[in-house]
């Protein structure tokens, strides 16, 4: 009896013993959260607290401006590079703009028009020297990854990805010598592949890679499709007659119709305007704490992206393919 009970009672002081670390490391556990929850919101608070850079007598350079058309940001000599500066939409941010701001034409696919670009822009170059650049250059288009042709996945890559790192290649030493900034204009379809956005995926994650290789401030807009000239329209029927004959038979015309109705009418469900594009671009390149990414959705899918990334792959599949148009797309294709 007396083993027994000293045997009862050792268990007991294990027990204890055992449930007492198991609280310690509970309330540490406790004290790492809130103190990790209260440097968040200080970082936030320091963020939004920041003073803005004096840009006065410096240059901004953005590439292909088209969201940011019309803004001279602030006292800023700006240089905006695009490919028609003859056309209307250039003449429109000249006239629009103040006289501080030059367009010039810049292919940046081009290599004799970016090194021209930077002799145009070294001739104009203010005292402060050229303070940043935004790679702004972007073109998208919507299709399947087999209803999309090499071609295109060429032109989209050389534009997106390659015509960043030209620019970018060419404008860091100035950059460099201002102790300035760059900044990517990329995409949420950088880290969410949707099904009908394969190849700007491909190459908005490039872009992010070759980004992230700088330290540098990456702009990672939503739905903008609406707000935005960048859209490609077409229709089920311009995709569906570029097919082989093979094809053809894979993927019928109303199953083309109907990728195209729902694509259009989620750009349609987009932000009506740029402003959250620009006031990103504005704090990217005016601020003296600039964020290293500018996540430019709305409060429900910043939820969604930010819990994305921890998801396994099965279960974000299984997401995707249970929504109702990809299922009724599916069921259209099979038949």
């Amino acid at each position: 009896m007396g083993i027994k009970g000293t045997h009862h009672h050792s268990f007991d002081n294990r027990i204890s013993r055992h449930f007492a670390s198991m609280n310690t490391i509970f309330v540490i556990g406790q004290i790492i959260g809130i103190s990790v929850a209260l440097l968040f919101a200080l970082a936030k608070l320091v963020s939004r607290c920041s003073h803005v850079q004096d840009g006065y007598g410096s240059a901004v350079l953005i590439t292909a401006a088209t969201v940011a058309s019309g803004t001279s940001w602030l006292a800023f000599w700006t240089t905006k590079g695009c490919l028609a500066p003859e056309g209307p939409g250039a003449q429109s941010l000249a006239e629009k703009s103040s006289s501080n701001l030059k367009v010039l034409k810049l292919d940046v696919t081009s290599d004799e028009e970016v090194q021209q670009a930077k002799k145009t822009v070294l001739e104009n170059l203010p005292d402060k020297g050229l303070w940043a650049v935004v790679n702004n250059a972007g073109i998208t288009d919507w299709a399947e990854i087999e209803w999309i042709s090499i071609e295109d996945f060429q032109r989209m890559i050389d534009i997106n990805l390659f015509g960043s790192i030209r620019v970018s290649s060419a404008f860091l030493p100035l950059v460099r010598a201002a102790k300035g900034r760059m900044v990517f204009m990329s995409s949420i379809f950088a880290f969410f592949n949707c099904l009908n956005m394969g190849a700007y995926s491909v190459s908005k994650r490039g872009l992010e890679a070759f980004a992230d290789c700088l330290r540098v401030s990456i702009i990672q807009p939503g739905n903008f499709g609406q707000a935005t000239n960048i859209l490609k329209m077409k229709t089920g029927l311009d995709i569906w007659e570029k097919l082989d004959g093979e094809r053809k038979q894979t993927f019928n015309l109303q199953y083309m119709e109907l990728a195209n109705e729902y694509f259009m009418s989620t750009c349609k469900g987009g932000f009506k305007d740029a402003n959250m594009v620009i006031d990103a671009m504005l704090h990217a390149v005016t601020s003296s704490r600039p964020k290293y990414r500018y996540l430019l959705v709305s409060t429900v899918d910043m939820f969604f992206f930010q819990l994305f990334h921890f998801l396994p792959t099965a279960l974000t599949r299984r997401c995707v393919l249970a929504q109702p148009h990809v299922r009724q797309e599916k069921s259209i294709a099979l038949r």
